[in-house]
C-alpha cells in the first residue's frame, strides 16, 4: 500500500493524464453495456429497459433458427478472412521494401503517395468505385467498349465481384497507413546486426529475411492477434454503400443485417442487440484462441 502511495505521489501528473482516457472508456464503453440486457428481454420503449419482460435466450434462438443466420455469418466470416489474407501481409512487405531503400527523398514521396488514400472518406471511396467501374461512362466501360467494341457487363451486377471490390479497394486505401507501425518497428533494428550480416556476405534480400523480418515479428504477431479479434466485425458503412439488390446474397453481413432489423426494418431492438452480443462473444472467443496459440508458439508472443 505504501508503494502505491509513493508511486501516486511521485507520478501524479502521469496518472492525471491516464484519468482522462479511463473516464472516457468507462462512460462510452462500460456504461452502455447496461443496455445489453435488452438482448434477454422483449424490449418496449414505452416500458423501458428495466420494466420490459424477460424472455431469456429466445432472441438468440430466433437468430440461430433464422433463414439469414447461415448467410450473414458466412458472408461476414469469409469477407473478413479474405481481407486478412490479402490485406494483412501487404503493409508488412511494403514496410520491409521501404526500409531497404537508401534514397530518403524517394521514401518520403512514396510514403506520402500511399498514405493519401487513407484520408478519403468511405462515401467518396465508394463513389469513386461506382464511377470508375460504371459500364457506360466509367473508365472501365469506356476502355472495354474501345477494345471489344461492345458494352461490358455491369461489374456490380455479379455478386461474386463484391468481395474482391471490397477487399482490393480497402487494400488500396489503407496499406500505406497500416505500414507505418512496421516502419516504426524497423527503425529500432540495430545497425550492428546489418553490419554483421554484410560481413558474413548476406545480400540485401537475405538481410530483409533474416534480420529485419525477425525483428518486427513480435509487432506483426500482435497486430495479427488484434486483427483476428474483429474478424466478425466488418465495418457497416462501406458494405452498406456497396450493396444492391443483385449482390445482396454475398454482401449481407452481420452489421448491415443488425441495422436493417434494429432501425430501418421492424425496429426489433431486442433481436438486433442479441445479434450484436452474439457477434461480440464470437470475437472474444476467436481472439482468445489466437492469443493462446500465439503464446504457445516460438517466441511466445501474446497480448496476455
Amino acid at each position: 500500500m505504501t508503494n502505491i502511495k509513493v508511486k501516486l505521489k511521485n507520478n501524479w501528473q502521469l496518472y492525471l493524464f491516464l484519468l482522462i482516457p479511463v473516464v472516457y472508456i468507462i462512460i462510452f464503453a462500460y456504461v452502455p453495456m447496461v443496455g445489453a440486457q435488452i438482448a434477454f428481454r422483449r424490449y418496449s420503449p414505452r416500458l423501458g429497459i428495466w420494466k420490459s419482460p424477460w424472455v431469456g435466450f429466445n432472441n438468440f434462438i430466433k437468430f440461430f433458427t433464422s433463414y439469414y443466420f447461415v448467410q450473414v455469418v458466412t458472408n461476414t466470416f469469409l469477407l473478413s478472412m479474405l481481407s486478412i489474407v490479402i490485406s494483412f501481409p501487404i503493409p508488412v512487405i511494403f514496410a520491409l521494401l521501404m526500409n531497404s531503400i537508401n534514397s530518403v527523398s524517394f521514401k518520403k514521396i512514396s510514403q506520402t503517395i500511399v498514405n493519401l488514400p487513407h484520408f478519403i472518406s468511405v462515401v467518396v471511396l465508394v463513389g469513386m468505385l461506382l464511377q470508375f467501374f460504371n459500364s457506360n461512362t466509367g473508365v472501365y466501360g469506356i476502355l472495354s467498349q474501345f477494345i471489344t467494341g461492345s458494352k461490358p457487363q455491369d461489374i456490380f451486377s455479379k455478386p461474386g465481384n463484391f468481395r474482391f471490390l471490397y477487399v482490393l479497394s480497402g487494400l488500396w486505401q489503407n496499406f500505406g497507413w497500416d505500414s507505418i507501425i512496421y516502419l516504426a518497428a524497423l527503425a529500432g533494428v540495430s545497425m550492428e546486426m546489418h553490419e554483421a550480416a554484410i560481413i558474413d556476405g548476406a545480400s540485401r534480400f537475405q538481410r530483409i529475411l533474416y534480420v529485419d523480418f525477425p525483428s518486427i515479428l513480435p509487432t506483426v504477431t500482435i497486430m495479427l492477434i488484434l486483427r483476428t479479434g474483429s474478424i466478425m466485425s466488418i465495418g457497416f458503412e462501406k458494405v452498406f454503400l456497396m450493396q444492391n439488390g443483385l449482390n445482396l446474397s454475398l454482401s449481407e453481413v452481420i452489421s448491415t443485417y443488425v441495422y436493417k432489423i434494429g432501425l430501418s426494418g421492424s425496429s426489433d431492438f431486442s433481436f438486433s442487440t442479441a445479434i450484436g452480443l452474439f457477434n461480440s462473444v464470437i470475437n472474444m472467443i476467436i481472439i482468445s484462441i489466437v492469443n493462446f496459440v500465439a503464446g504457445r508458439m516460438g517466441d511466445k508472443i501474446s497480448l496476455w
